[in-house]
């Protein structure tokens, strides 16, 4: 029977060091396209409102139906607010925050993912002295209300990558995830995605996270250069999208009838 809760499943998949596979959804809202899904394949889907007119609320029926099948349902969200974190963990199993490369924004970013209710002044007093309200608020927060919930900061750009052993030494967060695009353009090789400065760049992410006991990967769409990065340690295994695998689906079985 699936796990009642699969964002915990994540995250202590995560915590104990276990690599986890997912793929992006960006166009697919229909919950019909998890009976599509692979059985015991996929531990989480990313789900994006990035270059589509969709809003996240769109994506609930499926994000409940892949709850129904133990499959983790976290959500990418366009901004770096804190106020938009917290609503996303209210009702996702996490979330993915863009271009993250500020230590002081991370720290109030994953305060608003994994110590949500707290806000203000009590929430200012425990990311300044780590001082709860009481016992009894940090055993509800840390082993109820937020205890399920998955948060990945992205790594895409060059001022990320100097401060990436702050980043992953922030509390609460569970990966690192880096977005190809962005990051390459920053390196000045845009879109290169088998170049050598690339491929050590994500060496250095990886072995800067595992240190600190984080996992981190990269998105690619192409099986060579994924199987490159888990040859590299990558922990955090984002494949594809719903568009790209389905295109490959049909291009592989049409091109079979003669």
């Amino acid at each position: 029977m699936p796990d009642p809760d699969p964002g915990r499943l994540l995250r202590e998949k995560l915590q104990s060091g276990k690599r986890v596979f997912g793929t992006f959804i960006q166009y697919s809202t229909n919950p019909a396209l998890v009976d599509a899904l692979p059985a015991n394949e996929l531990d989480f889907v990313i789900v994006t409102c990035e270059h589509n007119a969709l809003e996240l609320a769109d994506f609930l029926p499926l994000r409940y139906a892949l709850q129904g099948r133990g499959i983790a349902c976290l959500a990418r969200t366009h901004s770096r607010d804190p106020d938009d974190v917290a609503k996303v963990c209210d009702t996702f199993d996490g979330v993915v925050v863009p271009y993250v490369e500020d230590v002081e924004e991370l720290r109030r970013l994953a305060a608003a993912a994994v110590y949500r209710p707290l806000k203000g002044a009590a929430l200012e007093t425990l990311l300044q002295t780590g001082q709860w309200p009481s016992a009894e608020a940090q055993k509800y927060i840390e082993e109820d209300r937020c205890a399920n919930t998955v948060f990945v900061p992205m790594v895409e750009s060059l001022r990320a990558m100097e401060n990436l052993d702050q980043i992953c030494s922030v509390p609460g967060v569970h990966a690192v995830f880096v977005g190809p695009n962005d990051l390459t353009t920053t390196m000045g090789i845009p879109n290169e995605y088998d170049s050598p400065q690339l491929i050590q760049a994500l060496q250095t992410i990886i072995d800067t996270a595992d240190r600190s006991h984080v996992a981190a990967g990269c998105w690619f769409g192409k099986r060579d250069q994924m199987q490159r990065t888990l040859n590299q340690g990558a922990r955090f295994v984002v494949f594809g999208n719903d568009g790209l695998l389905m295109k490959e689906g049909i291009s592989a079985t049409i091109s079979q009838l003669t």
